[in-house]
């Protein structure tokens, strides 16, 4: 198995085991690989959820730019409403697995076909 099948099994148990979603495979792999080389370093592969500043670069970099959303109140809460699945209180928040969780939430699987 290769390290990236192996993140994203790792992943795909995050979402069945702390997020109670049954994961689209096929979409977690087109996301995760989106991630590109960030999901193999230790500091990059997570969010920071707690630092705003951590937050706004999701929003910008993933929800404004790479899913085309427009900026507003709605993705801060989108963003809340994710961590609030993930858990506010699990220590690591793979971005991979917060990513799926927004593309799922704004229905936008499209970008990954």
């Amino acid at each position: 198995m290769s390290k990236r099948q192996a993140l994203i099994e790792k992943y795909a148990g995050d979402l069945r085991n702390k997020c109670k979603v049954e994961p689209d495979m096929a979409l977690l792999t087109k996301v995760t690989i989106g991630c590109g080389p960030a999901i193999y370093d230790a500091d990059a592969e997570t969010v920071a959820a707690s630092q705003e500043s951590e937050l706004e670069t999701v929003k910008r970099n993933f929800m404004i730019k790479k899913l085309g959303l427009k900026d507003g109140p709605e993705l801060s809460e989108a963003l809340s409403a994710v961590i609030d699945i993930y858990g506010k209180s699990e220590r690591n928040k793979y971005r991979a697995v917060i990513y799926y969780l927004l593309v799922k939430h704004f229905g936008k699987e499209a970008v990954y076909a």
